[in-house]
């Protein structure tokens, strides 16, 4: 990961930079999984109680100009703007950016109801329990391409270390093991 290109939301007072940041993140994430890119990842470096205006997309310079020929952008091409490719500064620290999962959801809630773990009678012990675990990381809204469903992707960032750990990102740019640069 020696390359990156920052993709800066503008403002726009019709629509907030989370909904945005949702738009363009799902682009990405197609373009992932279009090209079935396992080298590239994301990095959020503006992120604060929301993930910020800014998505950053780091890999090989090869990696990314694949992913930049792609056109992935589209028409979200007029709520941002692109910086060309460019190096990762000397001196950068790494972290891990990766997807953090509550253990207790309305999907699993269903699974544990249809295999017959649960009674009717616990699920509102269960709901109560699941709406005080609730999650405060920064997260994105996004619509799955095969159910229409919304479902939300907490982000997490890992301690900052000061060499690289290689390894694959999935197809949002995310890895629990992998890092990206981080300025």
């Amino acid at each position: 990961m020696d390359h990156y290109l920052d993709i800066s939301l503008l403002p726009d007072p019709e629509f907030p930079a989370t909904l945005l940041m949702n738009a363009i993140y799902s682009k990405l994430h197609k373009a992932l999984y279009d090209l079935e890119a396992k080298n590239i990842g994301v990095s959020f470096p503006n992120h604060d109680s929301t993930l910020g205006n800014m998505l950053r997309v780091h890999g090989d310079k090869a990696a990314l100009r694949v992913l930049q020929e792609k056109n992935w952008i589209g028409g979200m091409s007029g709520y941002c703007t692109v910086s060309n490719l460019l190096p990762v500064p000397d001196g950068t620290k790494f972290r891990t950016v990766s997807r953090k999962q509550t253990t207790m959801s309305q999907a699993k809630l269903r699974r544990l109801l249809k295999r017959g773990s649960i009674s009717e009678d616990q699920v509102q012990q269960y709901k109560a329990k699941m709406f005080t675990q609730g999650l405060d990381n920064p997260y994105l809204e996004l619509v799955s391409s095969s159910t229409g469903q919304k479902h939300r992707r907490y982000i997490q960032f890992g301690e900052l270390k000061n060499v690289a750990t290689h390894g694959q990102f999935d197809y949002f740019g995310l890895s629990k093991t992998a890092t990206v640069p981080w300025f």
